[in-house]
């Protein structure tokens, strides 16, 4: 009679000894890339480019530089303006660098000194001492009113980045000014010039922006540190691609 219990020992035990010489193999999860959803590649050349430079981009730090009059502020606090959105925030309030205040700052001296000079010509003696008060005051305002208003036009002429849209504000007087914007997502090219001794020696130049806005040049005119703003707004040009990839644009 044959041994059929014997015979099934044999294949259990083949068995046990299969497994136990069979090689064990771990399965690992697909790594997902953290900026690409699976099914969605880069459709060009471009897009691979942008990519490579969001995996290696470098963080803006958020620290705060300047004052009130300060022309270059970094991270500022306390900024508003008109139509700003809750969300959004400045990242860089531009006025032209100080030393472009030296020439009329140079004249408004000259014009407060000059009445001590005019009182000791011959014709000046001969004028009324009504008249000749009366004419040095009159100087003496228009030289103020000159000077204010060069300041008005220094302090509110301003540019101001935040991390959505650019911002260049032309003072004119107090009852007229000019605002131009664009959105981050619209810069195409940053440009940036500095010619002569003084610019370069005081590190201030022009920032050129090209956009594919309404107005497609828009510039930031003897503003301190050009390079770093230009950097900057290049950065923020990658960050907003990067939040387009992601699908996290405002």
């Amino acid at each position: 009679m044959p041994d059929l219990f014997v015979s099934g020992e044999k294949n259990v035990n083949a068995q046990v000894i299969d497994e136990q010489i069979k090689p064990e193999v771990s399965v690992h999860p697909p790594v997902k890339h953290p900026h690409v959803k699976l099914g969605n590649r880069p459709s060009s050349l471009k897009e691979v480019e942008t990519m490579k430079s969001i995996d290696h981009q470098v963080k803006i730090p958020e620290e705060s530089q300047g004052g009130p009059i300060s022309a270059f502020n970094y991270y500022p606090k306390n900024v508003n303006f008109i139509n700003k959105d809750p969300e959004e925030k400045v990242i860089l309030f531009l006025r032209r660098h100080p030393v472009t205040n030296l020439s009329w700052v140079v004249l408004t001296f000259v014009l407060i000194i000059a009445p001590s000079f005019l009182t000791v010509m011959p014709f000046f003696d001969a004028l009324p001492l009504k008249a000749g008060t009366l004419l040095i005051l009159i100087w003496y305002l228009m030289t103020l009113t000159y000077a204010f208003q060069k300041f008005l036009d220094w302090f509110f002429s301003v540019n101001i980045v935040t991390d959505e849209r650019i911002f260049d504000v032309d003072f004119y007087n107090l009852v007229y000014r000019k605002m131009t914007d664009a959105n981050i997502d619209q810069i195409q090219d940053v440009t940036v010039q500095i010619g002569g001794g003084i610019r370069t020696i005081f590190n201030y130049g022009d920032v050129l922006i090209q956009t594919a806005a309404e107005i497609p040049e828009i510039e930031f005119e003897s503003v301190p540190q050009p390079d770093k703003v230009s950097k900057i707004l290049r950065e923020l040009r990658v960050q907003e691609e990067q939040e387009k990839l992601e699908g996290r644009v405002r």
